[in-house]
C-alpha cells in the first residue's frame, strides 16, 4: 500500500512542474501575450464564461511544464534505482512528450467548468461563495485539476480506484498550500 501511495504521488509530479512553469511566468509575466482570456470575453445570460484569470498561458504553460518533468522521469530518473523503484509501471514504456503534455493541458483546462459555474453565480476569480456552494467550491478549487489528469491517464490504463482516492487526498491537502505559497511569492493573484 505505501508503494501505491508513493508511486501515485510520483505520478502526480508532472502537474507540480506544470504548476511551477506557469507560476514563474505569471510572476515574470513572461509570455505575456498568452494570457488572454480563453473565453475572449464572451459572456453566457450576462456574466464571463470563464472570467479573466483563465488565460491562454496557463494550459499551454502547465503543459510544456508537466511535459519536462513528465520526460525527465521517463528518460532520466527512470534509471536511478531510487525513483524506479516509485514507478507504478515501467516508465520506459510510457509514451513521449506529447502524452504528458496533453495530461497537463487537460489537468488545466478541467478548471473551466468549475470556473463557469462560479462566475455564472457571479462569484469573482478568486472569491468566495457563502454556505454550501462555498465549500463545495472550496473543495472543487482544490482537485478539479485531476478530473482531467485522470482521464488522460486513465485511457493510459494508468487509473485505479485507490490511485485516484490517494490523489485526491494529496492533492486536496497540497493544493492549498501551494496556492498560498504562489501568492505569497507573487505568482498569483489571490490567496485561494
Amino acid at each position: 500500500m505505501t508503494r501505491e501511495i508513493l508511486g501515485t504521488i510520483y505520478l502526480l509530479l508532472p502537474l507540480l512542474g506544470g504548476a511551477l512553469a506557469h507560476g514563474v511566468c505569471m510572476r515574470t509575466g513572461w509570455l505575456g501575450a498568452l494570457a488572454r482570456p480563453i473565453d475572449r470575453g464572451r459572456t453566457f445570460r450576462g456574466r464571463p464564461l470563464f472570467g479573466e484569470s483563465k488565460t491562454f498561458r496557463g494550459p499551454i504553460l502547465v503543459a510544456a511544464g508537466g511535459a519536462a518533468v513528465w520526460v525527465l522521469q521517463r528518460s532520466v530518473l527512470h534509471r536511478v534505482d531510487a525513483f524506479a523503484a516509485l514507478e507504478l509501471v515501467d516508465y520506459a514504456t510510457l509514451p513521449g512528450i506529447a502524452f504528458g503534455a496533453l495530461a497537463c493541458a487537460a489537468a488545466e483546462l478541467s478548471e473551466l467548468p468549475n470556473s463557469f459555474m462560479k462566475r455564472q453565480l457571479g462569484i469573482k476569480p478568486g472569491g468566495t461563495a457563502r454556505g454550501a456552494a462555498g465549500t463545495l467550491f472550496y473543495v472543487l478549487d482544490q482537485v478539479d485539476v485531476l478530473f482531467g489528469y485522470w482521464l488522460v491517464l486513465g485511457g493510459a490504463g494508468f487509473a485505479t480506484p485507490m490511485r485516484v482516492a490517494v490523489s485526491a487526498l494529496v492533492v486536496g491537502g497540497v493544493h492549498p498550500l501551494l496556492t498560498l505559497a504562489g501568492y505569497l511569492l507573487r505568482m498569483r493573484p489571490t490567496p485561494r
